[in-house]
């Protein structure tokens, strides 16, 4: 559905509201109820007012941003957020995560690193909160050494909503340096303490995948993590498609898309 249409239909829902609130208890209630009703519940119809004029304006503010979102045209939208942010100086955790995953869709690698280099001098626990795009912009730009550093410096200062795939993306650009070693570690540690099913299911497959062909001496207790890790997410997912909804909840996030063909394959080997 296009922005402009949601919009609509939601200032269409809140004006029914009020109309209701204004217009229901005078049509169909006697004098005493509407004034019973009127004088316990006349903060509702403030509510929705309000609700409905910081919406439009909102709406009207971003009106530019969600109009090129919506064209797709990110040429345009990097020049508009790089005038915001850069010029103008509005570092912002939604307008940084914009930019950054604009110049991705973009394939733009150089650009993602500047603007981390510009945001750590004016406001860096925004890098943290985005450490997943900056991160994984070294990945695109083939920076591996980069990626695991950057990655392994911050496990432990991300948000905790972040932190367990953070982890993993250590464990990616570990195995991205061939430290296997170190790899088998990260994996097997997130197969044990991780609580998302789809990190406990990627790092499964890792280690029969990767670990396994490259420690043959660690091939047995690569194989059984492994298999403890299928047990732990088979037993909540317990159909391929349950695996797929599962995914749908981070399909639309850039740190997702880049492993998509991983997480794919990771399916096959859990479901077959």
């Amino acid at each position: 559905m296009k922005i402009q249409s949601i919009i609509v239909l939601f200032n269409i829902i809140l004006i029914v509201f009020i109309g209701i609130i204004c217009i229901f208890p005078t049509l169909f209630l006697g004098s005493e109820i509407i004034a019973f009703l009127w004088r316990y519940n006349w903060f509702l119809l403030i509510i929705f007012i309000a609700l409905l004029s910081l919406f439009n304006f909102f709406y009207l503010v971003n009106r530019k941003l969600y109009g090129l979102l919506e064209k797709e045209d990110w040429p345009a939208l990097i020049h508009y957020l790089e005038d915001k942010i850069l010029r103008r100086g509005r570092y912002t955790k939604r307008l940084v995560r914009l930019l950054a995953n604009s110049y991705i869709i973009l394939s733009d690698s150089t650009a993602v690193m500047n603007l981390e280099n510009k945001t750590i001098m004016v406001k860096p626990s925004l890098v943290d909160d985005n450490a997943l795009i900056f991160g994984i912009a070294r990945i695109l730009g083939k920076d591996y050494s980069g990626a695991m550093r950057f990655f392994g410096s911050r496990l432990g200062t991300v948000k905790q909503g972040s932190r367990q795939w953070v982890r993993w993306y250590f464990a990616f650009s570990l195995v991205l340096n061939n430290q296997f070693e170190m790899a088998f570690d990260e994996f097997s540690r997130l197969v044990k303490t991780s609580n998302d099913k789809i990190i406990i299911g990627i790092s499964s497959f890792f280690m029969v995948d990767t670990i396994v062909k490259t420690l043959p001496a660690r091939k047995l207790a690569s194989e059984s993590i492994a298999d403890e890790g299928r047990e732990k997410v088979l037993k909540v997912l317990t159909k391929k498609e349950d695996w797929e909804r599962e995914l749908s909840r981070i399909n639309t996030e850039i740190h997702a898309l880049v492993i998509s063909k991983t997480l794919a394959e990771a399916g096959e080997w859990l479901y077959t």
